[in-house]
């Protein structure tokens, strides 16, 4: 029942009474369910029963409340029955058809069809039922992507007899449904805040990763981070592993379960000592995640009687996912200031020492996504000189450590022990300021050498530290390495286990990138376009049910106005508009008007994107160009003269390595035409978008055989 409340054949539920079935749903169910839905379960019981006595097949599967691990939702109603597989999403009481019901259970048959093993090949066929709707669909057909899903049907209670032997009618011949279908290999591949949801509701990762694909790691590295902690407690040490992964292969994830897993090893009471936060320097992922969970802890209080506000429920959450930049001050409160000959010291007028944690008032454990992302001693000394720091303003001058030493330190303050978790993506440096990995490793072997090392065994590849993580580890007896500590599937793009390898080939004109697209594109395509209208068109197309879909540029891309792009506005909130609003919203980036940066996007996912490539990065005699928009009326090209500029322009090819990579099911990259016309008297009518700033990349992505729209 683990799977399900209640499941049965045909014959058996019809010979079963109402009540016993209800008290079955009741008696599964995890908590007391409340009137409403006891109330809805007795006209769905009733109505179903009606409906399998007018059906001839005896042997059918009638199954309730089966469980959507992804979605963390269940299908009221599952009918597998003459080789097709029903879901059945009841409405109670309705008596119009809306949209995002039609969404909803457009969505089940979806995650069947990509996720159930036993679904893959079944026809599937979603139907709406909204008891009190007076009409039906008169239309039963496959929908246009040939996966052998059915485009959702409507119906009322009266309607759905006459509805299932409309579809028996169209599809006789279809082979016969698993018996095991209701335990078959459920492989999710959840996006970050559907999977944030879950792991904060249940306050655990299961059933929200693909368990049977056995490349995947999430969870053998998850159970490798949570030794360290143990041993770490145990032997009073301190100890800091960093946690490598191709985009997409679940760092989040990863640190997220390991936060909740540790902070709530009691079940659902939270730890007040041993307990893990969850820390990004990256404001929209924070934004996002935050209000994701706080908009879902709402609703799930409010279905079951509870009384909360929701800003009551965005202060909960947002306990275990936090700014580093704002955990960092806590710290920066209670130093001695100024700093004195480079050392930084408690003053002990402003704070209080508290048993084994010191003066840390820090967690025993400290996750920094996207770790990378660290600032440099300049940028962070020029921050705190300038008084800047988020909320209170604080002047630290002659700051001496880049961030990463100073969150080492801090944790460091405590007396017992701490564990830091380094989650780090290879190649997604993309601010300036931004230390990489180079700054932790540095910190700790020049001022915590006491501290035990775990560490990846890919964080010595090229695109970490610039391959120079053995030197810089070089003498240093207490690290170990461990595959354990490397993601290398990515689960964001579930159809393309090889998407990364394909966007590091085209970016680095590695031979291999023609091969590596052809093996990829019938399982997760890729289209190249001139044409904005046609990338919009292939968007809107694709996406289905509550699929996202968006625009996506970099932040030097300047010309986008002509192609009707607008970027989106810079704020958290925007993000979290973005991301989180509904379709229907102007504010979502399913309207394609809004176009988010490598800023806002990373560390996020959406379904189906649109790379529109200006001429900020431009290929040009066998190489990349990178250019920078004056604002006025010329772009300037950025040499890499000095270390300086090198590390601009690597942080200008890794956006477009973000921004390739945040699709879960496919993507179209638009490279314009730019403007040809010229004015009467010969000039060009637009020297900003010139035809050869673009016609060097796209010629360069058509030669390695991508499709084009």
């Amino acid at each position: 029942m683990s799977r399900c409340l209640y499941n049965n054949n045909f014959l058996n539920y019809i010979n079963e009474s109402n009540d016993s079935i209800l008290g079955c749903l009741c008696n599964n169910y995890h908590g007391n369910a409340l009137t409403q839905t006891i109330e809805a379960w007795n006209e769905e019981i009733r109505i179903v029963k009606d409906v399998l006595l007018q059906l001839d097949d005896n042997n059918g599967q009638i199954i309730f409340e089966y469980d959507i691990p992804r979605l963390g939702k269940r299908i009221d109603v599952t009918l597998l029955t003459r080789g097709i597989v029903f879901c059945l999403e009841f409405k109670v009481g309705e008596k119009y058809i809306l949209e995002e019901n039609v969404d909803q259970v457009l969505d089940y048959a979806l995650d069947l069809k990509n996720f159930h093993k036993l679904s893959q090949e079944k026809l599937i066929v979603p139907i709406l039922i909204a008891t009190k709707y007076n009409s039906q669909s008169s239309d039963i057909k496959v929908s246009c992507y040939d996966d052998r899903i059915v485009n959702p049907l409507v119906c009322g209670e009266k309607g759905i007899v006459n509805l299932i032997n409309k579809v028996f009618e169209k599809y006789p011949n279809e082979s016969m449904v698993s018996e095991d279908w209701i335990n078959s290999p459920y492989s999710p591949t959840p996006k970050i805040i559907e999977a944030a949801k879950t792991l904060y509701q249940n306050h655990s990762v299961e059933n929200i990763t693909r368990h049977e694909a056995d490349k995947v790691t999430t969870d053998r590295t998850i159970d490798y981070i949570l030794n360290i902690i143990k041993e770490s407690k145990e032997k009073n040490i301190k100890s800091i592993c960093f946690v490598t992964g191709v985009p997409g292969a679940g760092k989040t994830l990863v640190g997220l379960d390991v936060a909740i897993k540790q902070t709530y090893q009691n079940g659902t009471d939270k730890l007040s000592d041993d307990g893990a936060v969850y820390l990004s320097g990256n404001g929209p992922l924070v934004a996002v995640l935050n209000e994701a969970l706080a908009q879902d802890n709402f609703k799930r209080c409010k279905e079951n009687g509870e009384k909360k506000k929701l800003s009551d429920s965005r202060r909960e959450v947002s306990k275990s996912i936090q700014m580093i930049h704002r955990y960092r001050d806590t710290m920066l409160q209670k130093i001695e200031n100024p700093v004195q000959d480079g050392e930084l010291r408690i003053d002990p007028s402003k704070a209080l020492e508290n048993d084994m944690s010191g003066y840390g008032e820090v967690e025993h454990i400290a996750i920094f996504d996207e770790a990378q992302r660290s600032w440099t001693h300049k940028r962070l000394a020029d921050y705190l000189k300038r008084g800047g720091t988020y909320g209170n303003k604080l002047k630290v001058p002659n700051f001496p450590m880049s961030e990463a030493a100073f969150l080492i330190w801090s944790l460091d303050q405590r007396k017992d022990w701490a564990t830091i978790v380094c989650l780090v993506g290879g190649g997604q440096e993309i601010n300036t300021g931004e230390a990489g990995i180079s700054e932790w490793i540095k910190a700790i072997k020049e001022k915590f050498p006491y501290w035990k090392v775990y560490i990846s065994d890919k964080l010595t590849d090229k695109e970490y530290a610039e391959g120079k993580v053995n030197e810089l580890l070089a003498d240093m007896s207490n690290v170990e390495y461990s595959d354990c500590l490397h993601l290398g599937v990515s689960l964001r793009s579930f159809r393309a286990e090889k998407l990364s390898s394909f966007i590091n080939a085209t970016l680095n004109f590695d031979d291999n990138a023609k091969k590596l697209y052809g093996e990829i594109k019938d399982n997760y395509p890729i289209y190249l376009t001139r044409d904005i209208n046609k990338a919009k068109k292939w968007l809107h197309e694709k996406v289905r049910g509550n699929e996202r879909t968006g625009v996506l540029i970099t932040k030097e891309s300047a010309r986008f106005k002509p192609l009707g792009i607008h970027v989106l506005q810079s704020g958290d909130e925007n993000a979290v508009h973005w991301f989180l609003d509904d379709k229907i919203n102007v504010k979502s980036s399913n309207y394609l008007e809004d176009a988010a940066t490598e800023i806002q996007v990373q560390g996020l996912e959406l379904d189906y994107t649109c790379v529109l490539w200006d001429a900020d990065m431009r290929y040009e005699n066998n190489d990349w160009h990178f250019y920078k928009f004056n604002g006025q009326t010329k772009w300037v090209e950025q040499k890499g003269t000095t270390e300086a500029n090198k590390e601009l322009l690597q942080y200008m090819l890794n956006a477009y390595r973000v921004l390739l990579t945040r699709a879960r099911s496919g993507m179209v990259i638009c490279v314009p035409y730019g403007n040809s016309n010229k004015t009467s008297s010969g000039f060009w009518e637009d020297g900003t978008r010139l035809p050869e700033y673009y016609d060097g990349t796209y010629n360069y992505l058509k030669s390695l055989g991508i499709n084009e729209i």
